[in-house]
């Protein structure tokens, strides 16, 4: 999944639960800029921030980690 894509699903999930990017934001305990370069795919996020965007929204990460 690239930034994109990953951007994308925040931003499905969070509407779906309808909230704002402000709520979001205050929920993962993050700024809505932070917020809106990781819906908007701009930005590569820390794994921290993503957890934290995660789980104020009810979504899971994984990681898969491959050998080129």
């Amino acid at each position: 999944m690239n930034a994109a894509q990953l951007g994308a699903v925040v931003k499905t999930r969070r509407r779906e639960l309808g909230l704002t990017q402000i709520e979001t934001a205050d929920l993962a305990d993050i700024s809505t800029r932070v917020l809106s370069d990781l819906e908007n795919g701009r930005e590569t996020i820390r794994l921290d921030i993503l957890h934290a965007v995660a789980n104020a929204l009810g979504l899971s990460v994984g990681l898969s980690v491959q050998r080129p």
